[in-house]
C-alpha cells in the first residue's frame, strides 16, 4: 500500500454505506445523520446496510410509522388556520358579528330573521262617503306669488273638427317655484296634451282649441298655473269653501289652476295625480266653455267632469259644502256616490 492510498476496508466499509443511502432507504445521504433526525428513532447503520432494499424499506416505515401520515396533515392545518386569520383580519366585524362594509347593510343577508326595520303600510280604499275636500298630504309647493303671470313659449296646431275655435295661452305666475312642477314646459305639456287628447272637450265635435303663444293678440282664455295666496283674492277665486280650489274668472278670461292640488291632488282621486290633474283642467276649461257644476247622476256612474271632484264624488257632500258657502249649485244631496273621472268623453279612444 502507498502512502495516501485508503484502507481497503475503509474503502468497502464507506462504499456498502454509500449505496445505502443513495436507496433512498436512510434518513441522510453517505452515512451522516440528518440534522432534523428524531432524537428517539432506531438507526442502526450495521443492520441497514446488511439487510438489503425491501427489508430496508419496511424498516423505514416501522421505524417512523406514524409521522408519514402525522407532518403532511399537520401542514395542512396550519395552513388553513393562517389563511383564516389573514381573512378575519381584513374584515373586521362589529358588535353584533355582522361584516362591517361602509357602513351598508345587506338585507337579506343581514338579521333576515329579525323583525323589519320599517314595513310598507297595505291600501285602503277610500271612503267617498265622508268629508274629502281637504288636501292630501304631499310635497312643498309655493304659498304666494307675484300676483303677474308670464306666458310659456309655444304654440301648437288647431285640434278638433268643431266650427267654433278657442285659442289659448299657458301661463304660470310669478314666483313659483320651478322645481315643485319641474318646469314652465312641463305643465305646459301636460295642458296641451289634454286639450288635445279625443276624450277630452274636442272629441265631442263641436269645438275646436289651439293653442298660441304671447305674440298673439286677445286669445279666448288663458290656463295659468296659480298659487294659493293669489287664487283666494276675492277679485280672483275667492274663497268662499275653506278648503283650495281652482276657477275660471270669466271678466280675466282665465283659468286659474291651484298650485297646492295640482302639487297634492284631491282624496277622491286616491292618489292618482296625472289623472287628477287632467280633471283639473278639463273642468276649469269646461267652465270656458259656459258649463256648469253638476251632480252625480247615477251611484256607481263616473262622475262628470263638471262635478265639484276636488271636494268629492259623493253628491250629499258636495251639497253640504255648497249650501255652507250659500253657492246656488244644483247638486242635491241625494245620496248618490260617483267614482272620479278626467274626461268629458271618457268612452272615446285615448290619443296615442
Amino acid at each position: 500500500m502507498t502512502q495516501g492510498e485508503p484502507n481497503t476496508a475503509t474503502r468497502s466499509s464507506r462504499s456498502a454505506s454509500d449505496r445505502a443511502g443513495e436507496s433512498g432507504d436512510g434518513p441522510s445521504r453517505r452515512g451522516r445523520r440528518a440534522t432534523a433526525e428524531p432524537l428517539a428513532a432506531s438507526w442502526s447503520p450495521e443492520r441497514r446496510g446488511s439487510t438489503g432494499g425491501k427489508q430496508g424499506k419496511r424498516g423505514f416505515v416501522a421505524t417512523y410509522g406514524w409521522r408519514l401520515y402525522a407532518v403532511p396533515l399537520l401542514i395542512a392545518v396550519t395552513v388553513l388556520v393562517a389563511v383564516q386569520t389573514a381573512k378575519d383580519r381584513s374584515t373586521p366585524a362589529d358588535a353584533s358579528g355582522a361584516t362591517n362594509t361602509a357602513g351598508t347593510v345587506n338585507p337579506v343577508a343581514d338579521g333576515s330573521n329579525g323583525p323589519p326595520d320599517v314595513t310598507e303600510r297595505p291600501s285602503a280604499p277610500v271612503d267617498l262617503n265622508i268629508p274629502t275636500a281637504e288636501l292630501p298630504n304631499g310635497g312643498p309647493y309655493t304659498q304666494a306669488g307675484t300676483g303677474q303671470w308670464h306666458v310659456v313659449p309655444g304654440s301648437g296646431q288647431k285640434v278638433g273638427t268643431g266650427p267654433k275655435l278657442y285659442t289659448y295661452t299657458v301661463d304660470v305666475e310669478d314666483g313659483i317655484d320651478p322645481t315643485v312642477i319641474g318646469g314652465d314646459d312641463t305643465f305646459a305639456r301636460l295642458v296641451e296634451q289634454t286639450l288635445d287628447d279625443p276624450r277630452g272637450w274636442t272629441g265631442l265635435g263641436e269645438i275646436s282649441v289651439q293653442r298660441v303663444g304671447a305674440d298673439f293678440p286677445n286669445p279666448s282664455f288663458r290656463i295659468s298655473l296659480t298659487t294659493p295666496n293669489t287664487i283666494h283674492r276675492e277679485d280672483l277665486c275667492g274663497y268662499s269653501i275653506k278648503y283650495e280650489s281652482s276657477c275660471y274668472r270669466s271678466s280675466a278670461h282665465r283659468v286659474m289652476i291651484n298650485l297646492a292640488r295640482w302639487s297634492r291632488g284631491a282624496v277622491a282621486f286616491d292618489g292618482d295625480m296625472l289623472s287628477y290633474r287632467q280633471y283639473a283642467i278639463n273642468h276649469e276649461v269646461g267652465h270656458a266653455f259656459r258649463n256648469g257644476h253638476v251632480g252625480c247622476p247615477q251611484a256607481g256612474a263616473l262622475a262628470p267632469v263638471m262635478m265639484q271632484q276636488s271636494f268629492g264624488v259623493a253628491n250629499n257632500y258636495v251639497a253640504q259644502l255648497n249650501k255652507a258657502a250659500g253657492n246656488p249649485d244644483p247638486v242635491k244631496a241625494d245620496g248618490l256616490v260617483c267614482k272620479p273621472n278626467a274626461w268629458p268623453n271618457p268612452q272615446a279612444r285615448p290619443a296615442g
